[in-house]
């Protein structure tokens, strides 16, 4: 099973500002240990959002914000994706997670099976709603909606 596991943005992290010396050694060993026991599938660091770009849809138009965001509270500053045997394995590994803000609300996991994936396909479910799955042509044009994009600054 496929968990990933997200550490949340701060103003530190917004601001640009590097963690410490110290963390940064504390989040290497961590991330060995991950790699050690076979788990570690991909984890980065990911830049402030003033650097990212959020797109909303409303009313059939979709609008590119450009950042930084506001709520720090919504924001990802970094995430590891592992894959281990059970929820109860993940919860695990969250626990060890070096705490990336003392005070703040830190990280959290958030999973899926990729069996319970496969099993919602062959069952004809489309894996992030109970509709049936798309054909390739609607698949293609929700990926790629014909609405206006807007860019708002």
């Amino acid at each position: 099973m496929r968990f990933m596991m997200i550490v949340k943005a701060n103003p530190e992290s917004e601001a640009g500002k590097m963690p410490s010396e110290a963390l940064l050694a504390e989040m290497m060993r961590y991330n060995e240990q991950l790699v050690q026991a076979g788990v570690l599938r991909e984890a980065a660091g990911l830049k402030p959002s003033a650097q990212g770009v959020r797109a909303t849809f409303a009313g059939g138009t979709k609008t590119l914000v450009e950042g930084p965001f506001p709520d720090t509270r919504q924001l990802i500053a970094g995430f590891w994706i592992i894959e281990v045997a059970s929820r109860a394995e993940a919860l695990d590994w969250l626990k060890r997670v070096p705490s990336p803000h003392p005070g703040d609300d830190g990280a959290e996991v958030r999973g899926r099976a990729k069996e319970e994936i496969a099993a919602r396909y062959s069952a004809g479910l489309a894996p992030w709603a109970g509709e049936p799955a798309d054909s390739g042509a609607d698949t293609a044009k929700r990926a790629h909606p014909s609405s206006t994009t807007a860019i708002a600054r």
